[in-house]
């Protein structure tokens, strides 16, 4: 039987956040999550899920066609739920492409990555009561340090968090310190849809990275293209 992954998109442009930023990549988007982020910008996979089945062929060859890009990024949703995500992976490793996987560390698959990127959820992306039973699935399983580290033992990582006020700082700090991740590993990434909300929180959020030691992440798709879909 042909496997294939239920995809929302597939797109190239420039990767708008964390240690690539401004690398051209191709963006392989799955279709589905087991989170239910409050503030989830790609409703698409999550909330409302969208999408078509793709077999594996179908989409090595669709990354092909954006030669000579070499950079491939594996995001969603929450890829790591998609199956025979690991089949598209080796394809594309065996292929010589560079692999980020975009995750919110809940679930871990041994995937041949080069980049684990790592965006745990705080406690402020659960979602309120007009979620059902959403809001209790999202917490229990939103956080789960074990899973972060065996990322971090699999290869490269980042730890990629989205922080809304000040206050988020001691919860970062206290993951941070609980997994024992590296702080030049550590980025903060300001939480908006639009470079308004995203300047105003870099105005408080660059400061407390400098007293921490940790990175700074901007959005530099956002910027560019505006909260777009497939950008």
């Amino acid at each position: 039987m042909t496997p294939t992954l239920h995809i929302a998109e597939i797109f190239c442009s420039v990767q708008g956040e964390g240690a690539l930023t401004g690398v051209p990549s191709v963006f392989v988007r799955t279709s589905g999550c087991n989170l239910r982020c409050r503030w989830c910008d790609t409703p698409y996979t999550s909330w409302e899920p969208e999408g078509a089945a793709w077999t594996v062929d179908a989409i090595v060859a669709e990354v092909a066609r954006h030669a000579p890009v070499r950079h491939v990024v594996l995001t969603g949703g929450e890829p790591l739920i998609a199956k025979h995500l690991d089949a598209l992976a080796a394809r594309l490793h065996d292929a010589g492409y560079h692999l980020t996987v975009e995750t919110a560390g809940t679930v871990f698959t041994p995937l041949p990555v080069d980049l684990w990127s790592v965006s745990p959820k705080l406690a402020d992306s659960t979602p309120g009561t007009d979620a059902g039973a959403w809001r209790d699935r999202h917490e229990r399983a939103r956080y789960r340090p074990a899973v972060i580290r065996q990322m971090m033992d699999a290869g490269d990582y980042q730890l990629k968090f989205v922080a809304t006020a000040p206050s988020d700082v001691d919860e970062i700090a206290a993951i941070v310190n609980a997994v024992n991740a590296t702080p030049e590993r550590v980025m903060l990434m300001p939480q908006g849809t639009g470079e308004s909300e995203i300047d105003e929180r870099s105005r408080w959020l660059v400061p407390l990275c400098i007293a921490r030691g940790w990175r700074f992440c901007d959005r530099l798709h956002v910027r560019l293209f505006g909260h777009t879909r497939g950008t």
